[in-house]
């Protein structure tokens, strides 16, 4: 039985991966494996923000499942608990507030960081990820040395592409030297220009996702070193490694910037690679993030969990053709505002609905003549009423 690692990277978008297309030479490491993983191509996520996708990533449910979340359910089952129970051994680090033990993400752990009694600044207001790996290596080398024979499960999660987009200049001259501004001004850009959402201003929004670019290349070198610390300790030929985002961001595609409450591909999309399984290729079958714990649970060889609601990917052959569905609240909503505001989409095939519940807007795409999800299809596509039938039942179910 092989170990398995899920590595999740905060705000990576699909598009930048050269492995799905980008030309730009971002993740040179990433597509380096690719003759050795399994590439899904549409895979989904439940949710544009962390709060609304990692239910489905770690529990296998959705965000409203239980009603406006307050903290971690205890009605969720985590991924960790069910393989603690079976003798796995279980470790986590991360860096995101939102996910911190406060909120009972460390449940069925042996071992998790999280960061929050460290010191962080808002230039940088989270642990990078060569810290991250520092702290990995040294429980995977404590792990190796006490010669336990068990298989382990390890989660890790990189936060450096995520917003103020501020970073080092070694890693700016790896993709666009010409970029001279300081991190001090790459950080007035955060506060002025992305957190006011403020798109008036091209030339910003470019440099703005020129910065995210750059963050993008400096997690591959993470990534790149994550694997060589596996090779090293002769632990990656007995392992499988997950990589997946949890969102991505927006850069002026629907009218904003960051990541809020909306439903479209460069938020949803999410980038799902298998490596160290026998098979490799890619896959085009539809999938969502609800998958992966069960997935998870397969590779060790344990019986399904009946709390979660995703199903396995392998066998490949045996993975049903389903549709894919994903919920938000409005984050202001969620920090007290007078409105709540909360959307909804389903996927099926190239077809994809989305529902704006307060305002009862709706919005059809074909995402096959139109993956810019420019044009909306909802007043004239045969399949409207068929599609608002599989989503309603969803909406505002948390309500009751």
């Amino acid at each position: 039985m092989k170990n398995v690692i899920l590595l999740t990277i905060d705000a990576l978008r699909k598009d930048a991966l050269g492995c799905y297309g980008n030309k730009d030479g971002l993740t040179p490491f990433i597509d380096s494996l690719q003759g050795e993983c399994i590439r899904f191509t549409r895979g989904q996520a439940t949710g544009p923000y962390t709060q609304a996708s990692f239910p489905g990533i770690l529990t296998s449910s959705y965000y409203l499942e239980y009603g406006k979340p307050k903290g971690l359910s205890p009605q969720r089952t985590l991924i960790s608990e069910p393989l603690k129970r079976a003798g796995i051994a279980t470790a986590a680090f991360h860096s995101n507030p939102y996910l911190c033990d406060f909120l009972g993400w460390n449940r069925g752990w042996d071992f998790f960081y999280d960061s929050m009694d460290d010191d962080v600044s808002p230039q940088m207001p989270y642990i990078k990820g060569n810290v991250i790996n520092a702290k990995v290596t040294e429980w995977l080398s404590s792990y190796s040395a006490a010669g336990d024979s068990k298989p382990f499960f390890l989660w890790l999660h990189y936060m450096d592409i995520h917003e103020p987009y501020t970073p080092e200049k070694k890693y700016v001259d790896m993709v666009d030297s010409s970029i001279t501004i300081s991190q001090d001004e790459m950080y007035s850009m955060f506060q002025n220009t992305l957190l006011k959402r403020d798109v008036s201003n091209p030339e910003k929004v470019t440099l703005l996702k020129k910065l995210y670019d750059i963050h993008v290349r400096e997690v591959d070198t993470y990534v790149q070193n994550f694997f060589n610390t596996l090779e090293k300790l002769g632990i990656l030929k007995d392992s499988v490694v997950i990589i997946t985002n949890d969102h991505g961001d927006e850069f002026n595609e629907h009218g904003g910037l960051s990541h809020d409450d909306k439903m479209y591909s460069e938020l949803i999309d999410m980038p799902l690679i298998i490596y160290g399984r026998d098979k490799n290729g890619t896959c085009d079958t539809l999938v969502s993030n609800i998958d992966i714990a069960p997935t998870i649970v397969y590779l060790f060889d344990l019986d399904p969990v009946e709390k979660f609601e995703g199903l396995s990917l392998f066998p490949l052959d045996a993975y049903p053709e389903k549709g894919c569905f994903g919920e938000a609240i409005d984050q202001k909503a969620q920090r007290g505002g007078d409105i709540e505001k909360d959307s909804y989409f389903y996927r099926e095939k190239d077809l994809k609905i989305i529902c704006h519940a307060c305002t009862d807007k709706w919005e059809l795409y074909d995402l096959k003549q139109d993956p810019n999800e420019v044009n909306n299809i909802i007043d004239t596509s045969p399949d409207t009423e068929r599609l608002r039938g599989k989503l309603k039942p969803r909406i505002r179910r948390w309500l009751s």
